[in-house]
């Protein structure tokens, strides 16, 4: 499957999962802004999302998660002042750190704690971990360019749904207008 399709399969496959567990919306949100930081957002993350992959492909997957919903607060905020930082992954890492930098998306960014925080730690595993059994069903040489575009395909997907996830709960709903 090229990576074009392949990105569409796991698109869909996320968000019904998503939709089923009622934290996205049928309609997908379009917020060029968000989108619109993916480029320099995975430029700046692949090189440490790959070097994370082998031992921790759950957390190099969910990361960028997180990323998209910090985004889409960030897009809610403060934008004037965000979308002048260079790079918003590295302004996000370099807070504590990769490692932990999902405990401080859920915590200082999202404004989460106790079950919400937890709540959410389960779900962005639950769709890393469904992302990278899609990846690995690909049979995809480790180390080619093929695999490299998949993967790149999981993160693009990951970021949006993140995003999507995040507007939802700060009330953006995408609803056909008659």
């Amino acid at each position: 499957m090229d990576s074009k399709n392949f990105e569409e399969v796991i698109s869909k496959d996320l968000h019904q999962y998503l939709l089923s567990m009622k934290e996205v919306d049928l309609r997908l949100p379009e917020c060029p802004d968000i989108e619109g930081k993916w480029e320099e957002i995975a430029q700046a993350y692949i090189p440490d999302g790959i070097r994370e992959y082998k031992d921790y492909p759950s957390a190099s997957l969910g990361w960028m998660m997180y990323i998209g919903m910090a985004v889409a607060k960030m897009w809610d905020t403060k934008w004037e002042t965000y979308s002048k930082i260079d790079n918003l992954y590295i302004y996000l890492r370099d807070k504590r750190g990769y490692d932990c930098m999902d405990e401080y998306i859920r915590g200082e960014v999202l404004k989460l704690k106790g079950i919400g925080f937890t709540k959410l730690e389960k779900l962005v595993g639950e769709c890393a971990s469904r992302i990278n059994n899609a990846l690995r069903r690909q049979d995809i040489e480790p180390g080619t360019k093929e695999a490299f575009e998949a993967y790149v395909s999981c993160l693009h997907q990951l970021y949006l749904m993140g995003a999507a996830i995040q507007l939802r709960r700060m009330k953006y709903h995408m609803t056909r207008i008659n």
